[in-house]
Protein backbone atom coordinates (compact mmCIF):
# COMPACT_ATOMS: atom_id res chain seq x y z
CA UNK A 1 0.00 0.00 0.00
CA UNK A 2 1.40 3.41 -1.19
CA UNK A 3 1.86 5.92 2.04
CA UNK A 4 1.61 9.58 1.73
CA UNK A 5 3.97 12.06 3.01
CA UNK A 6 4.16 15.56 2.11
CA UNK A 7 6.87 17.51 1.07
CA UNK A 8 7.55 20.08 3.94
CA UNK A 9 8.23 23.30 1.57
CA UNK A 10 5.10 22.30 0.29
CA UNK A 11 3.31 23.96 3.50
CA UNK A 12 5.10 27.49 3.35
CA UNK A 13 8.47 29.20 2.88
CA UNK A 14 10.63 27.51 6.10
CA UNK A 15 12.18 31.00 6.64
CA UNK A 16 8.58 32.45 6.92
CA UNK A 17 6.81 29.92 8.69
CA UNK A 18 7.87 27.74 11.85
CA UNK A 19 8.51 24.76 10.96
CA UNK A 20 6.74 23.07 14.01
CA UNK A 21 3.57 24.57 12.68
CA UNK A 22 4.00 23.00 9.28
CA UNK A 23 4.91 19.90 10.85
CA UNK A 24 1.66 19.92 13.04
CA UNK A 25 -0.52 20.87 10.11
CA UNK A 26 1.56 17.86 8.05
CA UNK A 27 0.44 15.45 10.97
CA UNK A 28 -2.87 16.87 11.50
CA UNK A 29 -4.28 16.54 7.92
CA UNK A 30 -3.45 12.70 7.87
CA UNK A 31 0.17 12.70 6.56
CA UNK A 32 2.79 9.71 7.78
CA UNK A 33 6.09 11.42 6.75
CA UNK A 34 7.51 14.67 4.96
CA UNK A 35 10.20 15.63 3.23
CA UNK A 36 12.78 18.17 4.45
CA UNK A 37 14.92 20.73 2.74
CA UNK A 38 17.79 22.34 3.60
CA UNK A 39 16.14 25.30 4.12
CA UNK A 40 14.63 23.98 7.00
CA UNK A 41 17.72 23.12 8.86
CA UNK A 42 19.23 26.33 7.94
CA UNK A 43 15.90 28.16 9.64
CA UNK A 44 16.53 26.72 12.67
CA UNK A 45 19.91 26.47 13.05
CA UNK A 46 20.58 30.06 12.34
CA UNK A 47 18.06 30.64 15.40
CA UNK A 48 20.53 29.06 17.45
CA UNK A 49 23.08 30.29 19.55
CA UNK A 50 26.20 30.96 17.70
CA UNK A 51 23.93 30.54 14.09
CA UNK A 52 24.48 28.70 11.16
CA UNK A 53 27.12 26.66 11.52
CA UNK A 54 28.01 22.73 11.32
CA UNK A 55 27.18 21.79 15.28
CA UNK A 56 23.95 23.61 14.66
CA UNK A 57 23.31 22.22 12.08
CA UNK A 58 23.14 18.58 13.52
CA UNK A 59 21.40 20.44 16.48
CA UNK A 60 18.60 21.58 14.35
CA UNK A 61 18.27 18.57 12.25
CA UNK A 62 17.86 16.44 15.68
CA UNK A 63 15.30 19.06 17.13
CA UNK A 64 13.85 18.60 13.61
CA UNK A 65 13.37 15.00 14.50
CA UNK A 66 12.19 14.82 17.71
CA UNK A 67 9.12 17.45 16.90
CA UNK A 68 8.62 14.57 13.87
CA UNK A 69 8.64 11.83 16.75
CA UNK A 70 5.76 13.62 18.92
CA UNK A 71 3.96 13.87 16.23
CA UNK A 72 4.43 10.15 14.46
CA UNK A 73 5.69 11.58 11.60
CA UNK A 74 8.37 9.87 9.20
CA UNK A 75 10.65 11.77 8.17
CA UNK A 76 11.11 9.87 4.78
CA UNK A 77 14.66 12.06 3.06
CA UNK A 78 16.60 15.08 3.42
CA UNK A 79 16.97 17.21 -0.05
CA UNK A 80 18.27 18.43 -2.35
CA UNK A 81 21.79 17.56 -2.99
CA UNK A 82 22.17 19.91 -5.91
CA UNK A 83 24.37 21.55 -8.29
CA UNK A 84 26.78 18.47 -7.41
CA UNK A 85 27.69 16.07 -10.89
CA UNK A 86 29.58 16.49 -13.68
CA UNK A 87 31.63 19.91 -12.39
CA UNK A 88 34.45 20.62 -14.48
CA UNK A 89 36.11 22.53 -11.43
CA UNK A 90 37.31 19.64 -8.74
CA UNK A 91 37.81 21.77 -6.66
CA UNK A 92 34.16 22.43 -6.31
CA UNK A 93 33.59 18.93 -6.66
CA UNK A 94 35.80 17.95 -3.38
CA UNK A 95 33.87 20.97 -1.55
CA UNK A 96 31.03 18.91 -2.59
CA UNK A 97 31.80 16.03 -0.58
CA UNK A 98 32.67 18.02 1.83
CA UNK A 99 29.34 18.72 2.10
CA UNK A 100 28.03 15.86 1.89
CA UNK A 101 29.85 14.50 5.29
CA UNK A 102 27.95 16.69 7.02
CA UNK A 103 24.76 16.23 5.04
CA UNK A 104 25.52 12.03 6.75
CA UNK A 105 25.69 13.48 10.25
CA UNK A 106 22.39 15.59 9.37
CA UNK A 107 20.35 12.66 7.44
CA UNK A 108 21.20 10.21 10.86
CA UNK A 109 20.72 13.17 13.24
CA UNK A 110 16.65 13.13 11.01
CA UNK A 111 16.41 9.55 11.43
CA UNK A 112 16.15 8.83 7.57
CA UNK A 113 18.55 6.75 5.54
CA UNK A 114 17.88 8.96 1.82
CA UNK A 115 18.96 12.08 0.31
CA UNK A 116 17.79 12.96 -2.80
CA UNK A 117 20.37 14.52 -5.91
CA UNK A 118 18.28 16.41 -8.91
CA UNK A 119 20.07 16.46 -12.05
CA UNK A 120 22.15 19.92 -11.88
CA UNK A 121 20.64 22.67 -13.87
CA UNK A 122 23.68 24.45 -13.63
CA UNK A 123 24.60 26.02 -17.34
CA UNK A 124 28.15 26.72 -17.51
CA UNK A 125 30.63 24.70 -15.59
CA UNK A 126 29.45 21.20 -15.94
CA UNK A 127 29.93 18.10 -18.55
CA UNK A 128 27.37 16.27 -20.15
CA UNK A 129 29.87 13.31 -20.40
CA UNK A 130 27.71 10.30 -19.17
CA UNK A 131 31.17 8.15 -18.06
CA UNK A 132 31.96 11.63 -15.63
CA UNK A 133 28.51 12.15 -14.59
CA UNK A 134 28.42 8.27 -13.40
CA UNK A 135 32.10 8.51 -11.78
CA UNK A 136 30.72 11.28 -9.58
CA UNK A 137 27.58 9.89 -8.83
CA UNK A 138 29.30 6.34 -8.22
CA UNK A 139 31.50 8.06 -5.87
CA UNK A 140 28.55 9.41 -3.65
CA UNK A 141 27.22 6.38 -3.30
CA UNK A 142 30.09 4.40 -2.25
CA UNK A 143 30.38 6.88 0.30
CA UNK A 144 26.77 6.23 1.33
CA UNK A 145 27.80 2.67 1.65
CA UNK A 146 30.37 2.95 4.14
CA UNK A 147 28.13 4.72 6.39
CA UNK A 148 26.16 3.08 9.22
CA UNK A 149 23.49 3.11 8.16
CA UNK A 150 24.11 3.17 4.78
CA UNK A 151 22.67 6.50 3.27
CA UNK A 152 20.50 5.84 -0.18
CA UNK A 153 20.39 8.00 -3.32
CA UNK A 154 17.19 9.03 -5.04
CA UNK A 155 18.63 10.40 -8.17
CA UNK A 156 15.95 13.03 -9.83
CA UNK A 157 15.90 13.60 -13.34
CA UNK A 158 14.27 17.82 -13.20
CA UNK A 159 12.61 19.19 -16.39
CA UNK A 160 15.16 22.24 -16.78
CA UNK A 161 18.22 19.90 -16.14
CA UNK A 162 21.32 21.12 -18.13
CA UNK A 163 22.26 17.69 -19.36
CA UNK A 164 19.84 15.06 -17.62
CA UNK A 165 16.12 16.49 -17.94
CA UNK A 166 14.15 12.93 -18.20
CA UNK A 167 13.20 10.01 -15.99
CA UNK A 168 14.76 7.88 -18.93
CA UNK A 169 18.20 9.86 -18.28
CA UNK A 170 18.55 9.31 -14.75
CA UNK A 171 17.58 5.48 -15.00
CA UNK A 172 20.48 5.34 -17.41
CA UNK A 173 22.59 6.97 -15.36
CA UNK A 174 21.50 4.21 -12.29
CA UNK A 175 22.16 1.66 -14.27
CA UNK A 176 25.47 2.39 -14.70
CA UNK A 177 26.19 3.88 -11.12
CA UNK A 178 25.28 0.20 -10.60
CA UNK A 179 25.04 0.92 -6.90
CA UNK A 180 22.30 -0.83 -4.15
CA UNK A 181 21.78 2.54 -2.23
CA UNK A 182 21.69 4.31 -6.22
CA UNK A 183 18.01 4.65 -7.29
CA UNK A 184 15.52 7.30 -8.38
CA UNK A 185 12.95 9.58 -7.37
CA UNK A 186 10.17 10.18 -9.88
CA UNK A 187 7.94 13.18 -9.67
CA UNK A 188 5.11 13.45 -11.93
CA UNK A 189 5.26 17.13 -12.35
CA UNK A 190 9.03 16.75 -13.88
CA UNK A 191 7.70 13.66 -16.16
CA UNK A 192 4.55 15.36 -17.63
CA UNK A 193 6.08 18.88 -17.30
CA UNK A 194 9.25 17.98 -19.29
CA UNK A 195 7.60 15.60 -22.13
CA UNK A 196 4.07 16.64 -22.53
CA UNK A 197 3.81 20.40 -20.91
CA UNK A 198 5.47 23.48 -22.30
CA UNK A 199 4.51 27.03 -20.39
CA UNK A 200 6.17 29.05 -23.55
CA UNK A 201 3.56 27.70 -25.61
CA UNK A 202 -0.08 28.84 -26.25
CA UNK A 203 -1.20 24.95 -25.75
CA UNK A 204 0.74 24.60 -22.70
CA UNK A 205 1.49 21.42 -24.20
CA UNK A 206 4.71 20.21 -26.17
CA UNK A 207 4.12 19.21 -30.31
CA UNK A 208 2.79 15.53 -30.29
CA UNK A 209 2.60 15.62 -26.27
CA UNK A 210 -0.11 12.42 -25.85
CA UNK A 211 2.06 10.32 -27.99
CA UNK A 212 5.89 11.05 -26.91
CA UNK A 213 4.14 10.79 -23.27
CA UNK A 214 2.98 7.65 -23.91
CA UNK A 215 6.00 5.75 -25.44
CA UNK A 216 7.33 7.35 -21.94
CA UNK A 217 5.24 5.55 -19.86
CA UNK A 218 5.18 2.69 -22.08
CA UNK A 219 8.73 2.35 -21.61
CA UNK A 220 8.71 3.20 -17.83
CA UNK A 221 6.58 -0.05 -17.27
CA UNK A 222 8.32 -1.71 -19.93
CA UNK A 223 12.20 -1.68 -18.69
CA UNK A 224 11.78 0.04 -15.27
CA UNK A 225 12.99 -1.41 -12.22
CA UNK A 226 10.24 -0.78 -9.46
CA UNK A 227 12.81 -2.41 -7.05
CA UNK A 228 15.46 1.20 -8.12
CA UNK A 229 12.18 3.74 -7.50
CA UNK A 230 13.09 4.54 -3.66
CA UNK A 231 10.46 7.14 -3.41
CA UNK A 232 7.68 9.44 -5.80
CA UNK A 233 6.17 12.96 -5.56
CA UNK A 234 3.21 13.67 -6.76
CA UNK A 235 2.55 17.37 -8.35
CA UNK A 236 0.43 19.11 -10.87
CA UNK A 237 1.13 22.96 -12.60
CA UNK A 238 -0.97 25.54 -13.52
CA UNK A 239 -1.47 26.28 -17.42
CA UNK A 240 -0.11 29.58 -17.90
CA UNK A 241 -2.29 31.83 -19.69
CA UNK A 242 -0.36 34.32 -21.30
CA UNK A 243 2.10 31.42 -21.89
CA UNK A 244 5.67 32.55 -20.26
CA UNK A 245 7.87 34.82 -22.35
CA UNK A 246 10.01 38.05 -21.45
CA UNK A 247 7.60 39.54 -20.56
CA UNK A 248 5.25 37.75 -18.14
CA UNK A 249 5.57 38.58 -14.24
CA UNK A 250 6.75 35.02 -13.66
CA UNK A 251 10.66 35.11 -16.13
CA UNK A 252 13.72 35.09 -14.92
CA UNK A 253 16.50 35.30 -16.98
CA UNK A 254 18.74 33.12 -15.49
CA UNK A 255 16.21 30.87 -15.14
CA UNK A 256 15.10 28.56 -17.67
CA UNK A 257 11.11 28.22 -18.42
CA UNK A 258 10.09 25.52 -16.74
CA UNK A 259 12.34 25.90 -13.69
CA UNK A 260 10.17 29.43 -13.42
CA UNK A 261 6.87 27.55 -14.27
CA UNK A 262 7.67 25.28 -11.59
CA UNK A 263 9.35 27.53 -8.91
CA UNK A 264 5.75 29.84 -9.35
CA UNK A 265 2.85 27.57 -10.25
CA UNK A 266 2.85 24.26 -8.92
CA UNK A 267 -0.19 22.84 -7.56
CA UNK A 268 -1.24 19.51 -6.22
CA UNK A 269 -2.89 16.87 -8.03
CA UNK A 270 -6.59 17.46 -8.99
CA UNK A 271 -6.57 21.62 -8.57
CA UNK A 272 -8.32 21.84 -11.99
CA UNK A 273 -10.08 24.88 -10.51
CA UNK A 274 -7.07 26.27 -10.30
CA UNK A 275 -5.71 26.23 -13.73
CA UNK A 276 -4.19 22.89 -12.91
CA UNK A 277 -3.87 20.93 -16.61
CA UNK A 278 -0.97 18.12 -16.17
CA UNK A 279 -2.16 14.58 -16.74
CA UNK A 280 -0.83 12.96 -13.68
CA UNK A 281 -3.26 10.43 -12.80
CA UNK A 282 -1.80 8.71 -16.46
CA UNK A 283 1.99 8.59 -15.08
CA UNK A 284 0.99 7.86 -11.07
CA UNK A 285 -1.40 4.50 -12.97
CA UNK A 286 2.09 3.47 -14.77
CA UNK A 287 4.14 3.99 -12.04
CA UNK A 288 1.60 2.32 -9.43
CA UNK A 289 -0.48 -0.13 -10.82
CA UNK A 290 1.48 -1.05 -13.67
CA UNK A 291 5.14 -0.58 -12.51
CA UNK A 292 3.97 -1.78 -9.08
CA UNK A 293 5.52 1.00 -7.04
CA UNK A 294 4.29 0.65 -3.27
CA UNK A 295 6.32 3.08 -1.48
CA UNK A 296 6.00 6.39 -0.29
CA UNK A 297 4.37 9.16 -2.52
CA UNK A 298 5.10 13.18 -1.46
CA UNK A 299 2.69 15.87 -2.02
CA UNK A 300 5.23 18.15 -3.30
CA UNK A 301 4.48 21.72 -4.24
CA UNK A 302 6.00 25.51 -4.99
CA UNK A 303 4.20 28.67 -5.44
CA UNK A 304 4.72 32.16 -5.27
CA UNK A 305 2.36 32.10 -2.53
CA UNK A 306 4.27 30.39 -0.05
CA UNK A 307 6.06 33.18 1.27
CA UNK A 308 2.72 34.70 2.46
CA UNK A 309 3.40 35.68 6.06
CA UNK A 310 -0.35 35.11 6.76
CA UNK A 311 -0.29 32.65 9.58
CA UNK A 312 -3.10 30.39 8.01
CA UNK A 313 -0.75 29.01 5.28
CA UNK A 314 0.49 25.96 6.18
CA UNK A 315 -3.34 24.66 7.52
CA UNK A 316 -4.26 25.98 4.04
CA UNK A 317 -1.95 24.02 2.01
CA UNK A 318 -2.17 20.87 3.98
CA UNK A 319 -5.63 20.77 3.80
CA UNK A 320 -5.30 20.97 0.24
CA UNK A 321 -2.77 18.14 0.04
CA UNK A 322 -4.86 16.24 2.30
CA UNK A 323 -7.68 16.42 -0.14
CA UNK A 324 -5.16 15.77 -3.12
CA UNK A 325 -4.04 12.51 -1.71
CA UNK A 326 -7.78 11.10 -1.12
CA UNK A 327 -8.67 11.59 -4.97
CA UNK A 328 -5.10 10.12 -6.23
CA UNK A 329 -5.34 7.19 -3.64
CA UNK A 330 -9.06 6.57 -4.50
CA UNK A 331 -8.11 6.81 -8.36
CA UNK A 332 -5.45 4.35 -8.54
CA UNK A 333 -7.25 2.14 -6.87
CA UNK A 334 -9.84 2.62 -9.24
CA UNK A 335 -8.24 2.43 -12.41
Amino acid sequence: MIRPAIASLSLGDPRVHHGSARLFQAAHNGFQGVEIVEDDVKSLAEKLPGGLGDSNSIKAAKDIRQQCDKLGLTVLVFQPFRQYEGLLDRTQHEAMLKKLRLWFEITRSLGTDMIQVPTSWLQEGTTGKEEAVVADLRQIADMGLAQSPIVRFAYEGVAWGRHFDTWEDTWEVAKKVDRPNFGLCLDTFHIAGRTWGDPTAQSGRTPDAEHNLAVSLDRLVKQGDVAKVFYVQAGDAEKLDPPLSESHPFYAADQPARMSWSRNARLFPYEEDRGGYLPIEPVMDAIVNKLGYDGWVSMELFSRELADPDRELPQRYATRASASWKKLADALQKA
